[in-house]
């Protein structure tokens, strides 16, 4: 991977785990007053008003809006929807570090599906990358009998989930706009959340809510955005390592925001996480980049 395209991959993985990081903060403040259907319906219905009003402005990329492959997008969004529906639920239930550290596994079986179905190289430092973030994550984690609750099994659910849904991103990315996978996320996920939502249940949004309800929409598309375009930018087994990053960034702000413990573990753990991602950014950087095919006659 060239310099430039790392740092395309590494601005757009940025706001992708700040997206990320808002919207679990958002799920926690809805969390009181909205089922978790209710909320994925919020967060979807959000992100399709948001979605239109971007193709308004700029109306070409309606022109991207073509039913080609629906059936990839069926299969990425079944699977993120199911993905997204047991991380929401995980966050009523168990701490933000808790969550994001049981998440981490997701970025092994990407990794493993990415060179399976995708055809892309297992390295040293890809395979590095992912052991330096399952070592880290159990570091911050701990992990006892109490880790290993219900609540924790749907993490580990989801993180394949969203795996599973990663692949099928990354292979839309060949022929779809980045709009074109957002609008139909969008458009596909919206009346499985609502079918299973109390048929009301907007009618209970306040004032109080408008301001979680915003930053739900916002950075549910913004978090898709990023990570579709990380994915057109570089392999996925290089992209979604990136989101290790998340872990201590979550957990801080679980610290200060909603007195959740911060122990050392969580520095040290994240230390690991970071120097994995640090060696593995080094090595693709260094990489030597695949030389363009030969004519005929030989040029």
């Amino acid at each position: 991977m060239s310099g430039p395209q790392l740092a395309r991959v590494s601005l757009w993985m940025t706001g992708s785990l700040l997206s990320f990081s808002a919207m679990a903060l958002a799920v926690r403040a809805l969390a009181g007053a909205f089922s978790t259907f209710e909320i994925l319906a919020i967060r979807t219905g959000a992100g399709l008003l948001l979605t239109l009003a971007v193709g308004a402005l700029r109306p070409h990329l309606f022109g991207s809006l073509t039913p080609r492959r629906l059936g990839m997008h069926f299969a990425r969004n079944g699977t993120h929807l199911a993905g997204q529906y047991m991380w929401t639920a995980s966050l009523t239930l168990l701490p933000f570090a808790t969550v994001f550290a049981l998440e981490f596994t997701m970025p092994a079986w990407t990794t493993l599906l990415a060179a399976l179905l995708l055809g892309e190289r297992m390295t040293a430092s890809r395979a590095g990358v992912i052991a330096c973030g399952f070592v880290g994550a159990l570091v911050i984690l701990k992990p006892g009998f109490e880790a290993f609750k219900p609540a924790a099994l749907l993490v580990l659910a989801a993180a394949f989930s969203f795996a599973s849904s990663n692949i099928a991103t990354k292979k839309l990315t060949s022929t779809e706009t980045t709009y074109a996978i957002v609008f139909w996320m969008n458009i596909m996920q919206l009346p499985l959340a609502y079918a299973g939502s109390d048929p009301l249940f907007f009618l209970r949004i306040e004032g109080a809510h408008l301001p979680a309800v915003a930053a739900i929409g916002i950075a549910g598309l913004s978090a898709h955005f990023c990570l579709a375009n990380a994915l057109a930018a570089g392999d996925a087994s290089v992209v979604i390592p990136f989101d290790f990053m998340r872990l201590p960034l979550i957990a801080m702000i679980g610290w200060l925001l909603y007195h959740e413990p911060l122990e050392l573990s969580v520095f040290a753990g994240a230390g690991l996480i970071v120097l994995g991602v640090v060696w593995n950014l080094n090595a693709e950087t260094r990489r030597p980049l695949p030389r363009a095919p030969r004519d005929a006659r030989g040029r």
